[in-house]
């Protein structure tokens, strides 16, 4: 038995000193992760604009046209026509200062001097509320001479509806051995022919005191006077003071009636100051 207990220290000794040296080596220490840090946020980047913005058009509210004017109203009838066959319903002339004749279906007016105004009366018929129409074709004319129709004409006294050419029309009244006395002041025409030759149908539509003028169915103008209410129709020629012939041809007279009654303007009441 004491054997045994001898023996015993014996066995322990090499584990101690096996631990010993264990506990005398230096401690290898685990290395500590650094903390995580974030990704970085990029700054933004600015934003191409491929296409620059355009504004919004605003809606625009559409109106419909309006109505062309009718200016040729009451139209009825066919009163006279004119093929220029015969010269027995107008006046003709021939002298030094210039003529007029009817032939191959036109009534012609050459003039011959400066400052000389020709004319030819129709006898029939007598017109007061009327549209008619005349082709006229200016085949030597220049500046100011003028040409056109003369209606209700009598005792001296017409209307004038005339063209220069210049290209501009007017409206006069004529009395006999009185300066002409213009009711419509002369306005530029495309219609109008510029000196010659030229072809253009003119056209005069009448009721009561109003007139409407036309050119080559065209509305030129409307005029309104009271002096003259009835009368025959004629055409005319007139040269003027720098020029010493015209010539001026007038074909396919038509006249038609007319029923209208045109509006008459009221007066306004004027009141009269107390004294």
């Amino acid at each position: 038995m004491e054997s045994i207990h001898r023996l015993r220290p014996i066995w322990i000794l090499p584990i101690l000193f096996i631990l010993a040296l264990a506990s005398c080596a230096p401690i290898q220490t685990q290395p500590v992760p650094a903390p995580a840090t974030g990704t970085p946020t990029p700054p933004p980047t600015e934003t191409v604009q491929w296409f620059l913005p355009t504004l919004t058009p605003t809606p625009q509210i559409i109106q419909n046209a309006t109505e062309t004017p009718i200016y040729l109203i009451g139209i009825g009838e066919t009163i006279a026509t004119d093929d220029f066959t015969s010269a027995a319903a107008w006046n003709t002339v021939s002298a030094d200062e210039g003529s007029i004749s009817v032939s191959r279906n036109r009534i012609t007016i050459a003039v011959k001097e400066p400052e000389i105004y020709l004319f030819s009366l129709r006898d029939a018929p007598l017109l007061s509320d009327f549209y008619l129409e005349i082709d006229a074709h200016p085949a030597l004319c220049k500046g100011s001479d003028s040409y056109g129709l003369l209606f209700r004409a009598g005792n001296g006294a017409a209307y004038r509806y005339a063209l220069a050419c210049d290209g501009t029309v007017r409206l006069e009244r004529m009395k006999l051995y009185n300066h002409p006395r213009a009711i419509q002041e002369a306005i530029s025409s495309g219609d109008a022919p510029l000196g010659s030759p030229g072809d253009v149908r003119l056209g005069v539509w009448a009721s009561g005191a109003e007139m409407r003028f036309f050119l080559n169915g065209r509305y030129q103008f409307t005029a309104v006077d009271v002096i003259l209410e009835s009368g025959t129709l004629g055409v005319f020629a007139e040269t003027d003071a720098e020029d010493s012939a015209m010539t001026v041809t007038f074909s396919d007279l038509v006249v038609q009636s007319v029923s209208y009654l045109s509006p008459t303007p009221t007066r306004t009441p004027i009141e009269t100051p107390s004294p």
